[in-house]
């Protein structure tokens, strides 16, 4: 899942499922008063970048919901929208908006199943500070978490069709993980509601499972994370729902493929920022933007880590390193960028209520390259 940070190196705000809000409203106690000025009455949140990149990450893997500060560090280097769309049609479009469900309660998770430590504590963990380079043991074990995720994605993805509810979804991935004695990594996370993420057409990432019925035509992101043995994995893909339209299937095909380069160019000593110029040299390709808000990140022992992997192009620093795991996971969408994020804090939409893709990989640094870790 994506995770949100800070770069002083192009000035912009990056989240990730960390589920943190650079778009919303701060709570009192959160870091995250440090570096965002929101303004009552207002729409914007204004982020204060004064730290080097590597110094924002522990503040902003954070799911807060700070309050009101009163501490004007410097000048606002980003401002972002928080409110919602008044249209009920994307223009140029037969396709309605999208619009929240009911939903259900939090499902149970067993007493044996080994849970992560923040599962209830309804508090985000933060990112850890370093790199996940693994021994023989944690190898073994992150094949397992990530072949377990890929077997998860893959059945969610058999019962997309028409009709059938995301909660629906949701249920049966939380089943099949419980039932091979894992937790559900996002269940808790931050107060996330669910067990699995499900974006749905203009959902960038962080769709909460609800009520509401996929219809033909609509594409949806499914982002599944497992706890096995102590160590997460983590994939997302996107899939068609009945009969969907070239357009749809063009981007969903394209981010599939800035995915797949993105990993054929990871190697030991490989600059993370080949990464982003990767994929996005391909998505101008294909006049695709390319989100910039939401990051792939290091995942092993715990589910976001160092370092950050930016989708876009940047000049970062930091190198690959044998044995590392981390995660990338692109957003393209067909029209803007910019997110919206939903009152519940989590979802996140492009603003203008055009589609958006994303696919995701846990994947090991091999002396030989990289080995895909969720893949059946």
């Amino acid at each position: 899942m994506a995770v949100v940070v800070g770069s002083s190196i192009q000035s912009r705000i990056l989240c990730s499922f960390l589920g943190d809000s650079s778009f919303v409203r701060p709570s009192p106690a959160s870091a995250l008063h440090r570096l965002f000025r929101y303004n009552l009455g207002g729409k914007h949140v204004s982020m204060q970048l004064s730290r080097a990149f590597s110094g924002l990450a522990n503040l902003l893997f954070y799911n807060g919901r700070c309050a009101n500060s009163s501490t004007n560090l410097n000048p606002p280097l980003f401002e972002q929208p928080v409110m919602s769309r008044n249209i009920e049609e994307v223009p140029n479009s037969k396709r309605k908006c999208l619009r929240p469900g009911k939903v259900s309660p939090r499902r149970p998770v067993p007493d044996h199943i080994l849970q992560p430590p923040y599962a209830n504590s309804q508090k985000s963990p933060g990112i850890s500070g370093g790199p996940e380079v693994h021994d023989e043991l944690g190898i073994e074990k992150m094949r397992a978490s990530g072949r377990l995720a890929a077997q998860v994605l893959q059945h969610a993805g058999t019962l997309v069709k028409p009709g059938i509810t995301t909660d629906e979804i949701d249920q049966a991935v939380h089943n099949i993980i419980i039932d091979n004695g894992a937790y559900p990594s996002p269940l808790g996370y931050g107060g996330f509601p669910k067990s699995v993420c499900t974006s749905v057409n203009e959902c960038i990432c962080h769709g909460i499972p609800d009520s509401r019925e996929l219809e033909d035509g609509d594409i949806v992101n499914i982002d599944v994370t497992v706890y096995l043995n102590g160590y997460h994995g983590d994939t997302s893909a996107t899939f068609f729902v009945g009969d969907v339209a070239e357009e749809a299937r063009k981007l969903v095909q394209v981010t599939k493929e800035c995915l797949d380069k993105a990993i054929s160019i990871c190697a030991p000593g490989v600059e993370f920022n080949k990464i982003g110029k990767t994929i996005h040299n391909l998505a101008d390709e294909h006049c695709y933007g390319v989100v910039e808000q939401f990051v792939g990140h290091g995942v092993g022992r715990v589910f976001h880590s160092d370092p950050v992997i930016l989708h876009y192009r940047n000049n970062g620093r930091g190198r690959m390193l044998l044995n590392q795991t981390f995660t990338i996971e692109p957003m393209l969408t067909i029209g803007s960028i910019n997110p919206i994020m939903w009152d519940d804090n989590w979802t996140v939409v492009t603003e203008d209520g055009s589609l958006s893709a994303q696919f995701e990989h846990t994947i090991l640094i091999t002396e030989n390259g990289a080995e895909t870790l969720t893949q059946c």
